[in-house]
């Protein structure tokens, strides 16, 4: 009998516990916009860089109860871009798209991609990595560098605007 009251605890422990995390768990989002100019050349890479991305994590982190030193991982949960301009234009100029990311004092890291753009694709949702972030997103900003395939000449200027949802996962009562 003793077992079994045991084992019932311990599920219940467990269950409690999952939900616990879930109250350390949190998202954090960054919006932020970068210009394809014109091009002549059709299936050659070229890169562009977003302005610095302040994180405010001191901030975030605080308003969802924790703190920096309390911080367990931070991965992307997804990246999604549209194109602001010019207005009901679509992604089919696209060939390929890599995102890395870049911070102060760390190297650049692959955090998104997508190949083989299907035309007509107006909302690009891209395939994420499950790379741990928490030490770019610490930072008090980071800079996105897009690497880019054309597989058409472009005859104007698209703005592009990336939506990111960053999956935040801190320690529990730190501990």
């Amino acid at each position: 009998m003793k077992k079994i009251a045991l084992v019932f605890i311990f599920i219940a422990l467990l269950f409690s516990c999952k939900k616990i995390d879930k109250l350390t768990q949190f998202d954090m989002d960054y919006d932020s916009s970068v210009t394809v100019e014109s091009t002549f050349g059709v299936n050659i890479p070229f890169n562009i860089y977003t302005p610095d991305i302040s994180t405010s994590s001191e901030s975030t982190f605080e308003s969802n109860d924790t703190r920096k030193d309390l911080i367990e991982s931070i991965n992307l949960k997804s990246m999604t871009m549209t194109i602001s301009d010019p207005s009901g234009d679509d992604f089919s100029f696209l060939k390929s798209i890599e995102i890395y990311i870049s911070a102060d004092g760390l190297s650049d890291i692959k955090i998104a991609s997508k190949d083989n753009i299907p035309d007509n694709t107006t909302e690009l949702k891209l395939d994420v990595s499950n790379t741990d972030l928490k030490e770019y997103i610490k930072k008090d900003s980071f800079k996105l560098k897009i690497t880019t395939t054309t597989d058409e000449v472009l005859t104007h200027d698209y703005t592009i605007d990336i939506h990111s949802v960053f999956f935040v996962d801190a320690k529990i009562l730190g501990v």
